[in-house]
């Protein structure tokens, strides 16, 4: 299964995604119109590049929380298993005027606090359940702080 670094057109998409975020401070179109949005600079396990990648969040006080849903592929995302060997990370958060960018630690979130954040997602965005019930695997919850 490809992933974002090997599938041209996920790459060229989340290129797209993160050029006009940069270009609207924060505000994007499409699919995350109204969802907050930050991108997620990993450095490569394996390679020490930087790769960004584009992520809905939900805010938590000082805190951001991510999903690695990879669209409900049986593996998690790339960046995920970046930040497991490198959980120190950049993000850029948008106001709608300027760019904020914070280097913050990635921890993973287990049991009731997990679950919670998870059924928050759900909850608030219905996509994902439907990732949920693609994957046998129960979807990484991280918090960004």
């Amino acid at each position: 299964m490809a992933d974002r670094y090997s599938d041209p057109d996920m790459g060229s998409w989340n290129a797209k995604i993160t050029a006009e975020f940069r270009a609207g401070h924060g505000k994007v179109g499409g699919v995350f119109a109204d969802v907050p949005l930050l991108l997620l600079t990993t450095v490569g396990a394996r390679s020490g590049r930087e790769f960004t990648t584009p992520l809905g969040y939900l805010p938590d006080g000082d805190r951001r929380i991510i999903f690695a849903t990879n669209g409900g592929q049986a593996r998690n995302p790339a960046w995920y298993h970046n930040l497991l060997a490198q959980p120190q990370v950049r993000i850029e958060v948008g106001t709608g005027t300027q760019i904020e960018e914070y280097v913050c630690t990635a921890t993973v979130l287990t049991g009731a606090e997990r679950d919670a954040f998870w059924n928050e997602q759900e909850s608030r965005a219905p996509v994902f359940a439907e990732y949920k019930s693609k994957t046998d695997r129960l979807i990484p919850v991280i918090a960004l702080a």
